[in-house]
């Protein structure tokens, strides 16, 4: 009980901590109020009428001839040679922007959970193993939890829209990654080694005792189906929520590359970022990772590089790494987004006729109000995806390579046969029923299943929706 006595007090010092430094010490207002960031202003409304060729607003008299007025909206040539000025967006700017204290608690809180994370993971590696609950396990699936909501969130924008389609898409792509996830879990373990099948045969030869000595034999299918479902709608909300994050995600990647022209490095970076998602793909493809890493042609003959808990380890690492390569670069991605004010600004002069000056506005402003819900596309699925490649780590049962990883056994587990002592009331009884059937259900086996699913389904809904905005911004967008 020490190691869960010293981790609840870490918790407890953590939760103060958050109290205590968001309002001054915030990573997510470093990470979207600094001076590399600008907003663009907007040209004030005396700058339209001296481009417009107008004179001041004459008075209330003046106005007014018969009862009728002649006062219209101020108007401006579309190609009006006006230019926007740029300011270093502050946090007082960013208080009033929608979502921004709903980003700044999620990024926040993702950063002292990872804190947590690291911490508890230290402990255990100094103290050795030991058969204590670890509290890090809820802090991550806090922030899986948190990231879905937020998903939630976001998404609510898309459907609450009457106009511009974004619903229909929304819905036509949960449809198309449904038939997907679908067609995913058909696919044989000696090409896609989720581990979906060693899972689902884990919980059920656990689950299948506690089913028979109940009398529910016919339910043992059912679940197994229920389980099978239950992914394939999991995934194609995914799909739906990762839509238009990745939609954005290309349009941003475009602009960053087009402003990093001189910087090889950077661009180099942003496009690693950009395939990150295939490389995770890759990893749990078995023909072209494992078996070519185990059976490796040196020299004629095949040579193993990596054993099987080495591999498993060098994964984890590379999604971590992929996590934060990802984060580094999300200062470009944002100031990319920012500057679609300017863009939009040149398109404008190419076209013809006139425009109301508020329009003009209303174009260059909206772009900076919708800033923080760009960052919440940007940062959730990294987020979701780095919890549960530490999820998948911890529950899984595997190792960072720095320590022996938890061996798992194919046989029924302990918890499914939780003794009853003849003391104990109905309701202990069947609390103990219930602890023995989770128990039986949630095997390591199965939690490494489930966990690299919902990874590797979170890259290639990332993947798939990002590459359809490519060909969307180079092809559509503009014809």
């Amino acid at each position: 009980m020490a190691v869960l006595g010293v981790q609840l007090v870490v918790t407890l010092l953590t939760a103060t901590l958050m109290h205590r430094l968001a309002p001054h010490c915030s990573f997510a207002r470093w990470l979207l109020c600094n001076g590399s960031l600008f907003r663009y202003k907007h040209p004030s409304e005396e700058e339209l009428r001296a481009l417009a060729g107008k004179q001041r607003p004459r008075g209330r008299k003046e106005r007014w001839v018969n009862g009728l007025s002649d006062e219209k909206p101020l108007s401006v040539p579309r190609d009006t040679p006006f230019q926007l000025e740029t300011c270093p967006l502050t946090t007082v700017d960013a208080l009033v922007l929608r979502f921004f204290l709903e980003y700044q608690w999620f990024v926040d809180f993702a950063v002292y959970s990872g804190g947590v994370y690291l911490f508890t993971e230290a402990y255990y590696y100094v103290l050795g193993p030991a058969k204590e609950t670890n509290i890090a396990v809820f802090w991550c699936l806090l922030a899986v939890a948190f990231s879905i909501k937020v998903f939630l969130t976001v998404t609510r924008l898309y459907f609450s829209a009457e106009e511009g389609g974004e619903r229909s898409v929304c819905l036509t792509f949960a449809f198309l990654f449904l038939l997907l996830a679908m067609l995913v879990q058909v696919v044989r373990e000696e090409t896609l080694e989720l581990g979906l099948e060693p899972g689902l045969a884990s919980m059920t030869q656990n689950l299948e005792p506690f089913l028979k000595k109940q009398g529910w034999d016919w339910a043992l299918p059912l679940a197994k189906l229920a389980i099978r479902v239950g992914l394939a709608v999991v995934g194609s909300m995914l799909g739906a929520f990762l839509t238009f994050p990745g939609l954005r995600l290309a349009q941003t990647h475009r602009d960053a590359l087009t402003m990093s022209e001189d910087r090889p490095m950077l661009q180099f970076l942003l496009h690693t970022s950009f395939l990150s998602p295939l490389f995770i793909l890759w990893l749990w493809t078995k023909p072209i990772a494992r078996d070519f890493l185990q059976q490796a042609p040196v020299g004629g003959t095949p040579f193993s590089l990596l054993s099987d808990s080495a591999f498993d380890s060098m994964r984890l690492w590379v999604l971590v790494a992929l996590c934060l390569l990802r984060l580094a670069v999300t200062r470009p991605h944002l100031q990319a987004y920012l500057c679609l004010a300017k863009a939009r600004v040149e398109q404008l002069r190419r076209e013809a006729g006139r425009i109301e000056a508020r329009e003009i506005q209303r174009r260059v402003v909206r772009v900076y109000c919708y800033v923080t819900v760009v960052s919440l596309q940007y940062l959730t699925p990294l987020i979701l995806t780095l919890n549960c490649t530490l999820l998948l780590k911890t529950l899984g049962g595997y190792s960072w390579g720095l320590g022996p990883a938890t061996p798992l056994s194919p046989g029924p587990s302990s918890a499914s046969a939780v003794p009853v002592g003849p003391g104990e009331d109905e309701a202990q009884q069947t609390a103990a029923r219930i602890a023995g059937a989770l128990g039986g259900l949630l095997t390591p086996l199965f939690l490494r299943g489930v966990l690299a699913y919902l990874v590797w389904w979170t890259a290639a809904c990332q993947l798939l929706s990002s590459l359809f905005g490519l060909y969307f911004h180079q092809h559509l967008a503009g014809s």
